[in-house]
C-alpha cells in the first residue's frame, strides 16, 4: 500500500512541474482524469500555461488506503493571487487523476476581501488516538455539514466544537465582525441555527474521495445549487432578512473538515461559480 510520505513525494512532483510548467515531467496513468474548475482538460493546459507563483500555504493531507492526497494553497498568476485545492489520485508511481479548484476573484468579483493563506495549527494537527473516528463515521459527519446547510432551517444535522471556525477562499467567515455580511460574526453553529443559508437549494454532486483519518480530515467535493427563488424570509430569531443570491446560480467546491471527538472542528474551502446545475465530469469516478 502507498505510504503518506510517498503521496505527499507525488504531491511535490505534481507541484513542481507545475511551477516549471511542465507536465512532461509527471508519469501519468493511462486514462486518466484531469479537470479545472470542473473542466475536463490535458495536462499542460489551464494553470500550467499561467502559473507564476506557488505561494508557501501548504496545508497537505492524505489517504493512503484510496492513493488520494490533496493541497489546499494559493496560485499567482501574473497579477492576481487566488486560493487553489488540488487533489490528486496516485497509482505506483504515476498520477490517475487531478481535480483543480482554483477560486479566481479578481475575474469573478468575488466579494471576500482581506485574505490571509496562513497555516491553522487545528488543521496540521494529529488527532490524539482516543479522539478518532472511523472512516465512516468521518464522512456522516462532514456529510452532515452539507444536510445543515442545504435549505438551512436551524436544525443542526451534524455537530460542531464550540470553537469552530470556517476560511473560505482565505477569508475566515466565522467570529468575524470584519465581514461584510454580520452573521459573519458568529460561530459556525449559531450561524447554521439561525438559519441564514436558507437560501442553498441543494448541495448536489457530493463526493467525498479522501478521508485521512490520522489528521481526522475529509475532503469534499459538490456543488451548491441557488434556484434564486427566495427573496425575504425569516430567521430562528425572529429577524427578517433578504437572500443575497437572486438569480440561479452554482458553486463548485473544494471543502476540507477537520474532525476531532466527533465534532466538527475546523473548516477550510475553495469555490468558485460556475453555470447553474453544471454536471460534474467526476460523476462515476469518485
Amino acid at each position: 500500500m502507498t505510504t503518506r510520505e510517498e503521496l505527499y513525494e507525488s504531491l511535490d512532483r505534481f507541484t513542481s512541474a507545475l511551477v516549471a510548467g511542465d507536465p512532461g515531467q509527471i508519469e501519468w496513468v493511462g486514462g486518466l482524469h484531469y479537470t479545472e474548475n470542473n473542466v475536463a482538460l490535458e495536462p499542460g493546459d489551464g494553470l500550467w500555461n499561467t502559473l507564476t507563483a506557488l505561494g508557501p500555504y501548504d496545508l497537505r493531507f492524505a489517504d493512503a488506503s484510496h492513493g488520494q492526497v490533496a493541497l489546499f494553497t494559493c496560485v499567482t498568476e501574473t497579477d492576481a493571487t487566488s486560493p487553489c485545492a488540488i487533489r490528486l489520485e496516485v497509482r505506483g508511481e504515476g498520477i490517475a487523476g487531478v481535480e483543480i479548484v482554483v477560486a479566481r476573484n479578481k475575474d469573478e468579483g468575488f466579494p471576500f476581501l482581506g485574505q490571509a493563506f496562513e497555516d491553522k495549527p487545528i488543521m496540521l494537527a494529529e488527532v490524539p488516538q482516543g479522539e478518532r473516528s472511523t472512516r465512516e463515521e468521518l464522512v456522516r459527519i462532514a456529510n452532515g455539514y452539507f444536510e445543515t446547510i442545504e435549505r438551512n432551517d436551524g436544525t443542526i444535522r451534524t455537530r460542531f466544537h464550540p470553537h469552530c471556525n470556517r476560511v473560505e477562499n482565505g477569508v475566515q467567515t466565522t467570529n468575524n465582525a470584519g465581514f461584510p455580511l454580520p452573521i459573519a460574526r458568529l460561530g459556525c453553529e449559531a450561524q447554521f441555527a439561525l438559519g441564514w443559508y436558507r437560501y442553498d437549494d441543494e448541495l448536489r454532486g457530493r463526493r467525498f474521495p479522501l478521508v485521512d483519518i490520522e489528521r481526522g480530515i475529509v475532503l469534499a467535493h459538490g456543488f451548491i445549487d441557488h434556484a434564486g427563488k427566495v427573496g425575504e424570509y425569516e430567521l430562528t430569531d425572529g429577524t427578517k432578512v433578504s437572500s443575497p443570491v437572486r438569480r440561479p446560480h452554482s458553486y463548485y467546491l473544494a471543502e476540507a473538515f477537520k474532525i476531532r471527538d466527533g465534532a466538527i472542528e475546523q473548516v477550510e474551502a475553495v469555490f468558485h461559480s460556475v453555470p447553474y446545475k453544471m454536471p460534474s465530469p467526476w460523476e462515476g469516478r469518485v
